[in-house]
């Protein structure tokens, strides 16, 4: 989502005069699109504000002015804290106020030092401009579209409710019109974004809620549009109808990220997840009845406070019986302003480190294992960017795993057939078909 709202605030400022630049050293205006998620991440924008001070000033020598800005959920978070804490920097924004971002520069730009993290009444999305055609045409095939923000779970360890706000639904008519674009500019995969997408209810065209799966059925109807995925997804939000999307809509790619977090029911249950971990087993059982080519991915936080050592071995215990081809994982850190903050960080460090070994040990066998079943499989592979190696292309395979061919630049944007050869650490090596090296020349 940092990613496309990136992307966004990018947009707004083109269409107020600004032109982006390579290189931070020929920026009038510099903005650091941050997350919260964690403390580390959060930490390294003062880093970064740090070196961009030296920047700042000497442009300043030259007589050139540096704008600095901090955006994103740093900013939500911290508002007003950031300039007192960073003198460098002009501008804070939060991510429900980028439509406001060319003002704000405007404002920045004579001398004031503007901080905007109200969450408005109005929906950003309708005040950010559509990303031209022309840009799009240089981004690739594949392209990201929110079409939910915020999350109403208040999971004790998060702070996404708080810098993001309550679930928003965009309309599914402004999705499918900004699907349409990115399809007639040449994107041929969509990968629909939330904080909590399965839970979109969005106003339907035909005056009904729409859900995810809806939306879904309606975007796989789009012609040109041959991919379709989502992400990030709650265990309670799976619902029927979009369980049974994976089973009957070929454009769906095979690959669901549902984080799960932990293993222990009594951890959940301080993490305020609402529900087991039996549930979510029963829940992946069905989603890969529907779907058994499934990739699941997930992520997990080890050292939770109170989390003993028979909490963490459920959490292995549910990790072998589920079996992820990808997962995330993270020693816990306490955000300000949540829940399990109050409940101290009772883990030690020493412990949480181990913990996090022996788990990303168990999830790295599993990732490996995963890729080493593509191995002689055959399969179709967009292709979006030239490889490391003279006359490498590379793709992504319906599992979302990076594909290395040997395949000319006039296959960059095709869906081409791939037998896979070999594996590497997180990517796949395979051979074009004779068939698309003769359309190739």
């Amino acid at each position: 989502m940092n990613v496309y709202d990136s992307d966004r605030m990018g947009d707004a400022l083109a269409q107020a005069g600004y032109a982006p630049t390579a290189e931070a050293a020929e920026a009038d205006l510099i903005v650091l699109n941050t997350c919260h998620i964690r403390e580390k991440a959060a930490e390294k924008v003062y880093s970064e504000l740090g070196r961009l001070r030296k920047l700042k000033d000497s442009r300043a020598e030259t007589g050139k002015q540096t704008l600095i800005g901090v955006a994103g959920c740093v900013a939500q978070a911290e508002g007003e804290e950031i300039i007192k804490r960073a003198g460098v920097v002009d501008l804070v924004v939060g991510p429900q106020s980028y439509q406001a971002l060319p003002d704000l520069v405007s404002r920045a730009s004579g001398g004031e030092r503007v901080v905007l993290t109200e969450f408005p009444d109005e929906d950003k999305f309708d005040h950010i401009p559509q990303t031209p055609k022309k840009v799009l045409a240089t981004r690739g095939p594949t392209a990201f579209l929110t079409v939910q923000e915020g999350c109403d779970k208040f999971c004790t360890f998060c702070v996404v409710p708080y810098t993001r706000g309550a679930e928003v639904s965009r309309d599914a008519a402004k999705i499918l019109d900004e699907a349409r674009a990115m399809v007639d500019a040449g994107v041929r995969e969509i990968t629909l974004l939330g904080q909590n997408v399965n839970a979109y209810h969005g106003a339907g065209p035909d005056g009904s809620v729409w859900s995810l799966a809806k939306l879904l059925y309606a975007l796989a109807e789009i012609d040109g549009l041959w991919r379709l995925r989502y992400t990030t997804s709650h265990p309670r939000d799976m619902s029927d109808d979009l369980i049974a999307a994976h089973r009957d809509l070929p454009a769906l790619m095979p690959y669901l990220h549902l984080p799960v977090q932990a293993g222990s029911d009594r951890i959940l249950k301080a993490m305020n997840r609402r529900h087991t971990a039996d549930a979510y087993r029963q829940l992946i059982d069905r989603i890969r009845s529907a779907q058994p080519d499934l990739a699941l991915s997930g992520d997990f936080i080890v050292g939770f406070p109170g989390e003993t050592d028979q909490d963490f071995e459920d959490t292995m215990q549910l990790v072998r019986d589920v079996e992820y081809a990808q997962a995330y994982s993270f020693k816990y850190s306490p955000r300000p302003g949540t829940p399990g903050a109050e409940l101290g960080d009772t883990v030690p460090d020493a412990v949480k480190s181990e913990r996090l070994t022996a788990l990303q040990a168990l999830l790295t066998e599993q990732q490996q294992a995963f890729q080493a079943s593509r191995v002689g499989r055959r399969f179709d592979v967009l292709f979006e960017k030239v490889g490391r190696k003279p006359g490498q292309l590379v793709g992504r395979s319906p599992w979302l795993q990076p594909v290395n061919v040997m395949a000319p630049e006039s296959l960059l944007r095709t869906l081409q057939p791939v037998t896979i050869t070999e594996t590497g650490t997180n990517s796949l090596f395979g051979t074009l078909d004779d068939v698309a090296l003769d359309v190739a020349s």
